[in-house]
């Protein structure tokens, strides 16, 4: 009888996925990293979902001399003494932070355990106090120096990112306690942090001018998620069980997954990276879904953007350099660190002469994501779900029906709720991009010819759409211009089929007024 193939679904402890048997891409090659490069304080970022707290579980169980959980994986083929150092895994995903408080009831609880452990007085109600004395005390008693995990360091502040009050208040507190890094330094051996985003203007960052970052070091791209290599070493059965139940072969199994799940770049010489929750959750099930969507609604993040007018339309194309990606400021959030750090969008390229990268939206997966969320910040349909939306596109699009593709869009924006209104020129080029973009074809935005720039272009296999939007102007003016520029002229040699659309909205009506098609013959 073949043994059942165990995934892990949703474990974050090393230990017990080890004791039972599940699949383990093993990533203990950057703990030799970690113990041998002399650094004593590290941070790591990475969306949700990308394996920070199994990888931080991982750093637990070796520092802890757990050895025989490591059989058979690289750190068990290297020299090591297999110390156990006094560990403090400080861990804040225990709650969702919607009030202030809740970070010292989280905190009182681990520290009330370690002071016990440790045979420390309770003397002071003060978190840092009481953070720095167990520091202390547990280097002390065990005769080495302290490990601390911190698991999730920005959970209250992701929370609150449009609630200024509360940001305010668990950004001093994490500032406070984390304050102790540097104070009580001659106590501890390593640190590690993990988080979404660098917070900026929090002192961890500001105040350890030694902390090495490795959220964008080529050396530590792939800590965490699963390679092209990791996912055909590992995951050859569930391929095959996801090509037979989807009737494919094992080839076409492994372009779904790239599809669906990778796409996603960490740094400039980085691996491609599929996102591991999606492929574990689809081995599992021998089916592709949105699994990582429905681990969290982006709700937060939507109405940041929704806060700070973000031109989403140039964001999802656009170049930016490392600086730009770093941080974020609460009172004015750049939007693209803000969407990469929250994985909406990934390093595609990296440009060594300009030193900028090129962001894009990772995969199919992520793109469903923005069409169910973050859409709705520019018009929310009544009339259509986003599932009939993106039907009846592609069949449209790839079919070469571009007029039933504008009765799609025409129904679909009349179901705008009044409350998010479309205002300006600019919103309905955001909304129209996003809508085309999320059907998964080659889509895009801007692009420039030696006499314009086009609004969109949408290319499949055999049609080429060239789309002029006009707010507040006729449809007629719209391909009066695409023609008048020549747009569709670099498309002369191209065997592909040509359409120009000019779609005109309306202010008034919120909707698409009307509509022209004409079809290009170049002979």
């Amino acid at each position: 009888m073949r043994e059942i193939v165990k995934y892990g679904i949703g474990e974050q402890d090393f230990k017990s996925l080890r004791q039972v048997g599940c699949i383990y891409v093993d990533k203990t090659q950057y703990i030799e990293k970690l113990v041998t490069s002399g650094s004593k304080y590290y941070f790591l970022a990475r969306p949700r979902r990308f394996g920070k707290s199994l990888f931080l579980s991982t750093l637990r169980y070796f520092f802890e001399g757990n050895k025989e959980l490591f059989e058979g994986l690289y750190i068990d083929s290297i020299d090591h003494d297999w110390q156990k150092y006094p560990l403090l895994y400080f861990d804040l995903n225990q709650e969702r932070y919607a009030r202030p408080g809740l970070l010292d009831r989280v905190a009182d609880n681990m520290f009330r355990k370690w002071e016990k452990l440790y045979d420390i007085n309770f003397i002071s109600q003060d978190l840092s106090i009481r953070f720095s004395n167990i520091i202390e005390a547990a280097h002390k008693k065990t005769g080495r120096q302290v490990v601390i995990l911190v698991d999730e360091y920005d959970k209250p502040l992701v929370g609150n990112l449009n609630e200024s009050a509360n940001f305010e208040h668990y950004r001093s507190k994490l500032a406070a306690i984390y304050s102790n890094f540097k104070s009580s330094a001659e106590h501890i051996r390593l640190v590690f942090l993990t988080g979404v985003s660098r917070f900026s203007k929090l002192s961890v960052f500001s105040d350890l001018n030694n902390l090495k970052d490795i959220t964008f070091s080529n050396e530590y791209a792939d800590i965490c998620g699963i390679t092209e290599k990791e996912l055909l070493d590992n995951f050859k059965e569930g391929i095959e069980n996801l090509a037979t139940a989807e009737d494919i072969d094992y080839q076409e199994a492994c372009d779904l997954l790239k599809q669906n799940y990778d796409g996603y770049r960490f740094a400039r010489m980085g691996s491609d990276i599929y996102n591991p929750w999606s492929v574990l959750n689809a081995m599992d099930d021998s089916e592709i879904g949105n699994y990582w969507n429905e681990t969290g609604k982006p709700t937060i993040v939507a109405e940041a953007l929704k806060r700070i007018n973000a031109d989403l339309e140039k964001v999802f194309d656009t170049h930016c350099s490392l600086r730009d990606l770093q941080g974020l400021d609460l009172l004015d959030p750049n939007p693209i660190a803000l969407l990469y750090q929250t994985g909406y969008l990934t390093i595609k390229n990296y440009n060594n002469k300009l030193r900028k990268f090129k962001l894009g939206i990772p995969n199919r997966e992520v793109k469903e994501g923005f069409f169910n969320e973050l859409l709705p910040l520019y018009q929310k349909s009544k009339a259509l779900k986003p599932k009939e939306v993106i039907s009846d596109l592609i069949d449209s699009f790839i079919l070469g029906r571009p007029e039933d593709a504008m009765k799609a869009l025409q129904a679909y924006f009349a179901g705008i709720d009044y409350s998010l209104r479309i205002e300006n020129e600019n919103n309905f080029h955001n909304a129209f991009f996003l809508l085309m973009d999320i059907i998964g074809l080659d889509t895009k935005a801007e692009s420039h010819t030696s006499e314009g720039r086009i609004d969109i272009e949408v290319c499949t296999e055999d049609y080429i759409y060239i789309v002029e939007l006009k707010y507040d102007h006729t449809a007629r003016e719209a391909i009066e211009q695409i023609e008048d520029r020549h747009y569709a002229r670099k498309y002369q040699t191209d065997s592909r089929k040509v359409f120009l659309i000019g779609a005109s909205f309306s202010s008034k009506t919120r909707c698409i007024e009307d509509w022209e098609i004409k079809k290009v013959d170049f002979h």
